[in-house]
């Protein structure tokens, strides 16, 4: 059983961001993306707080968000980076397994990354994880360079929308055999 600390927090800007980008969308009939509670156990909790500051996991959760867009099933998880190297580490087996799984049953499964020193946002398609995971599991790099990576996925924050991911969406389907 894994504990809960603060590292479990890393990313949580990013998640509001997308929070409130769900919000934007769901409102405006667009999609209805939800966000996965890493389901946890509380053993601590400072009850003057009423803040949990102990916890095990219960269980590997999968990704962070699961939905519909347009009737397409999505899932993904959201990301951060403050280098222009990303850390395969940083995604777990169980969570590539499942985003294969998904994309097998017809759904579009992927990573947003969140370069935070360059301020600028990556979609990476399962498919593009997959290549880079499985050459770390042949003994190659167990990292992503930014310069590997394919300069029309990168995107940035817009005015009515935080972190426009539709339009990577309909990108991924575009550029899908």
């Amino acid at each position: 059983m894994a504990t809960w600390n603060s590292r479990g927090l890393r990313g949580s800007g990013l998640e509001d961001l997308i929070n409130r980008t769900n919000e934007t969308y769901a409102n405006n009939n667009l999609c209805l993306i939800q966000k996965i509670p890493t389901p946890i156990t509380p053993v601590e909790i400072n009850h003057s707080t009423r803040q949990i500051t102990l916890a095990y996991f219960e269980k590997k959760s999968t990704v962070d968000y699961i939905g519909a867009v347009q009737g397409i099933p999505v899932c993904f998880d959201a990301k951060e980076s403050k280098t222009d190297t990303f850390p395969l580490q940083n995604v777990h087996e169980h969570q590539v397994r499942f985003m294969g799984d998904f994309e097998k049953q017809q759904g579009i499964a992927f990573l947003i990354i969140l370069f935070t020193e360059r301020n600028i946002y990556y979609y990476m398609t399962y498919n593009e994880l997959r290549k880079y995971w499985d050459r770390a599991e042949n003994g190659g790099r167990k990292s992503i360079r930014f310069d590997e990576l394919d300069s029309k996925y990168f995107f940035e924050s817009k005015p009515e929308v935080l972190v426009p991911y539709l339009d990577m969406i309909q990108l991924d389907l575009n550029n899908r055999p």
